[in-house]
């Protein structure tokens, strides 16, 4: 049985920085690269161009905001936070007016959303009229 003999490539940061320097600076192909210094991994070069080259700030997203629009966005969000309070409170104020209703349902044994409901259409016919 024949052993097969592998050997592991280790390149020194020198080297790898003048590769992607030359990629940058005179515009090689990472393909023509590959073959000039035998480099065999699929994503060696584009490993060593993340972490040495220059471009790779160019797919980041930079925001510069100017002091009023931070103040702007401070003062939406703080809009935000008063008009979700309000909605918690007419939210609650809502429910309690649910389960007032439905005690006096049950303590006058009627339904006083139909009940009301009928008086009203009633009412609106009449001055309809």
């Amino acid at each position: 049985m024949t052993k097969i003999s592998r050997y592991e490539r280790r390149y020194s940061i020198g080297f790898k920085q003048r590769v992607v320097r030359e990629l940058e600076e005179r515009g090689c192909t990472k393909a023509s690269l590959k073959r000039k210094y035998g480099i065999k991994g699929g994503s060696t070069l584009q490993d060593w161009i993340r972490k040495f080259g220059k471009n790779h700030l160019l797919n980041q997203v930079i925001r510069i905001e100017t002091m009023e629009e931070k103040d702007r966005v401070r003062e939406l969000e703080a809009e935000i936070k008063r008009l979700k309070l309000a909605l918690a409170d007419s939210l609650l104020a809502q429910r309690s007016l649910e389960v007032v209703i439905q005690e006096a349902n049950k303590e006058y044994r009627t339904d006083l959303k139909k009940n009301f409901g009928d008086t009203a259409s009633k009412d609106s016919k009449k001055s309809s009229k």
